[in-house]
């Protein structure tokens, strides 16, 4: 990162690279869970609900991508390690042993709610003291917010 880049960041630089470690972590597993979810769903809504994790899928490789980045920019690494991830993250993995498209829509709604959560906390650090952090945190925050949305609404038809 350039010199004027690092003066405008007025946080603990290690601090926020762990905390933006940890958001890339979730991204990847939250990725990663609604691929597979894409992939196994059964039920009520199939089509509906695969196409929806689908989606949701390709904008948290996305956050990953973005969030790698900064990362990067921030003159940090990545995670790159597997197990890793895992233990970094701050939502968890919730593997979908039941395909049932509700037991999906359940599991990732919780999934959307810790990201919410989690970005919150990280716009909470950095307001008005790294105005790039907090930009982009904000664009992934809002896909959050959506993708709970759009999840709580295929809930609801569920239950009509």
């Amino acid at each position: 990162m350039g010199t004027k880049g690092k003066e405008i960041v007025g946080v603990d630089v290690n601090q926020l690279l762990e905390m933006l470690n940890k958001a890339y972590a979730d991204e990847w597993l939250a990725y990663y869970q609604y691929w597979v979810g894409a992939k196994v769903a059964v039920g009520q809504m199939r089509g509906v609900v695969a196409g929806e994790l689908e989606e949701h899928a390709g904008e948290e490789l996305e956050h990953a991508q973005m969030l790698a980045e900064r990362i990067l920019t921030l003159g940090g690494t990545p995670l790159l390690n597997l197990q890793v991830l895992l233990q970094q993250t701050n939502c968890g993995y919730e593997e979908p042993s039941d395909p049932s498209t509700r037991k999906l829509v359940e599991q990732n709604i919780k999934g959307e709610q810790c990201a919410i959560i989690t970005y919150k906390k990280i716009l909470d650090f950095v307001k008005d003291k790294d105005p790039i952090t907090y930009h982009l945190v904000l664009e992934i925050m809002e896909d959050e917010v959506e993708h709970e949305e759009d999840l709580e609404a295929i809930l609801d038809d569920m239950n009509a």
